[in-house]
This record gives C-alpha cells, sequence and structure tokens, in this order.
C-alpha cells in the first residue's frame, strides 16, 4: 500500500509515494513549464510504468495548482504550503523549531512551537532570493546550477552585492565583474545578499530559533545554507528530501485522512492519459465577476477553481448548462 503526495508549484511539481511506514519508496521533481496539468499527467505515467492504481490508498494535494490537481487526481486532502511543510518536518524531527523553506518563485518561514505551527510568513513579490533568480545567475556566468555553491564556499572575500531586488542585485553583480572581481567571491556576495534579503523580508521580526530546518529546491546549494549557518550563528539542517517535503505532508495528511475514511478518491493512473483542458469562464453572480477556470475532459467538466466564494470550486456534479 501506498501514500500519494502531489506538490504543483510554479517552477517543479513534485509527486512522491510513501509506505505504511511513511518511508519515500518513489519521489519525481518535474519542471512546470507552464504546464500543470502534463507535469502531473507525466508524473502519472512514470508510476503507471511501475505501480497498480489498487496500490495507491489516498492521495493528498499541496502547493499552488493544489486545486486543479485535486479536480484532476481525486485528491482525499487538499492543504496549504505552510501545512504540508511542517508535517513533514515534524515526521521527521519533533524538535524541529524553524523551517526555512526557498522555492523556485517563492520562499517562506514557518515557526513551530511544540509541533503546531504558531506563526508563518511568504515572500511572492520579488524574484530575489529565489531559485529562479540563481538559475538565471548561474546561466548568466555559465555556470552549472549544480556548482554554484561549491563556487560560493571557495570564496575567501565575498562582494556586498545590493540584494534587495532582482534587478538591482543583477545590476550589481555586473558591476562587480566589470571592476574585476572573481566569480568566487561575487557568488559568495551574491549567496550572502540572497540570506541578508531573506532574514529581513520573509523573516522579519521572527525569532529563528534551533533546531532549523532548509528546504525548496535552493537548499541543495550548499553556498546558501552556509551563508544562512554565517548570519544565524547556527547549524541549519537540510532533510535528505529537501526538495519535496510539501508533497510529502501531503501524502502523510492524505493517509491520515484515508485511514479515518476507510476510502480513497484516487481516480486512477489511467487519468494520465486523458485529454484534460483549461477553460476559463467569467461568473457573473456577484460584483466580484470571479474568473473561474473550469478543467474539461471532452464534454465533462471536471472540477472549477479559482471563485472567491466557493460556488464553483464546491460543486461536486455540473451539468452542461453550467458550463457552455
Amino acid at each position: 500500500m501506498y501514500y500519494m503526495g502531489v506538490d504543483v508549484g510554479s517552477v517543479s511539481t513534485n509527486i512522491v509515494l510513501l509506505d505504511n511506514s511513511l518511508n519515500v519508496i518513489e519521489k519525481l521533481y518535474l519542471r512546470t513549464k507552464g504546464k500543470p496539468i502534463k507535469a502531473i499527467q507525466d508524473g502519472l505515467k512514470v508510476l503507471n510504468k511501475k505501480y497498480d492504481t489498487k496500490q495507491i490508498k489516498s492521495v493528498g494535494t499541496t502547493g499552488s495548482g493544489r486545486q486543479m490537481a485535486s479536480f484532476l487526481i481525486g485528491a482525499d486532502i487538499v492543504k496549504n504550503e505552510i501545512t504540508a511543510h511542517a508535517v513533514a518536518s515534524l515526521e521527521i524531527d519533533k524538535e524541529v523549531k524553524t523551517i526555512l523553506e526557498i522555492g523556485g518563485q517563492d520562499s517562506k518561514i514557518i515557526l513551530l512551537e511544540n509541533g503546531i505551527v504558531t506563526d508563518f510568513a511568504m515572500n511572492t513579490v520579488c524574484a530575489a532570493g529565489t531559485g529562479s533568480f540563481l538559475d538565471r545567475q548561474a546561466e548568466r556566468l555559465e555556470i552549472p546550477i549544480e556548482d554554484f555553491g561549491h563556487y560560493a564556499l571557495k570564496s575567501k572575500s565575498p562582494v556586498r552585492i545590493a540584494g534587495r531586488c532582482a534587478v538591482f542585485a543583477e545590476s550589481d553583480m555586473i558591476h562587480k565583474q566589470q571592476l574585476g572581481y572573481n566569480e568566487e567571491d561575487i557568488i559568495g556576495g551574491l549567496c550572502e545578499a540572497m540570506v541578508r534579503n531573506y532574514l529581513s523580508n520573509v523573516g522579519k521580526g521572527k525569532q529563528i530559533r534551533s533546531k532549523i530546518f532548509f528546504q525548496g529546491g535552493v537548499a541543495a546549494n550548499i553556498g546558501i545554507k552556509a551563508a544562512f549557518e554565517k548570519a544565524l550563528n547556527t547549524e541549519v539542517y537540510v532533510p535528505v528530501h529537501y526538495n519535496v517535503m510539501g508533497a510529502i505532508g501531503a501524502a502523510i495528511l492524505s493517509k491520515e485522512k484515508t485511514m479515518k475514511i476507510g476510502k480513497t478518491n484516487f481516480k486512477g493512473f489511467e487519468i494520465a492519459f486523458n485529454n484534460f483542458v483549461p477553460r476559463n469562464i467569467e461568473c457573473n453572480g456577484c460584483g466580484n465577476n470571479c474568473e473561474v477556470i473550469a478543467i474539461k475532459d471532452g464534454e465533462k467538466t471536471v472540477g472549477c477553481f479559482g471563485d472567491r466564494c466557493g460556488k464553483w470550486s464546491n460543486k461536486m456534479e455540473f451539468k452542461k448548462r453550467d458550463i457552455r
């Protein structure tokens, strides 16, 4: 028996399978590339070759695309990223007090006390300090992103980079290059700038206490980890499955849910081969005029999301006259 977690983000779509002891049996880290439906289906096609639908006893979804994913897959539970990341971290270590999470397009901080989330903050406005910004700088410097952190650790005198804004940070890096600074010191300075930006923005006013977990795709960068440890003057831990922690949390929560109700809503791996098409509709039911996204499977509408009141997203069945 396996329990599935799906985390759909703007940069990556992550899918995990846990066994009955909550060990990670399978994990997929897929690039979303602006096509979350395709990313989900590509992941399910991979799993379809190795597992049977009957082996999946529960499914949970999280991430920015969690509602859409729940309609496609048939999720048993839909949870926000804060809850999912906290649940996964606490499963690994009950003593964790702070979670630093930096993904492809956003970053967040989660504070825990006695296994309960007591505070959190997110940054979704500026790309500075996120994985997509690091990818861009690595590409510009013609350095593989996998080696970026190693360059930072070689730095003997990191250059101070203006890290408040992605545009200013890139301009400052170019200026420092023109002045003749070596790549190691520029990259080391960038890592420190990203950490300063995170702590003064996302972590502003937060009491960051040990034990500290660092997760999300950027946790693979040992230069950022080292910069956090330097700034916080304490050890920062990176979980083994740092890049799929949201999916792990969703899977754990889905198991808890189905253990209570005794069945799953999972639609099966065959949905990987369906032709799902999103369609925009404008709801005129009130002054909000919500732009609702309807997911169509041929003539059938499998689900809607994007409304504020739940008129569409809470609907279980759709008739042809509902969505034309």
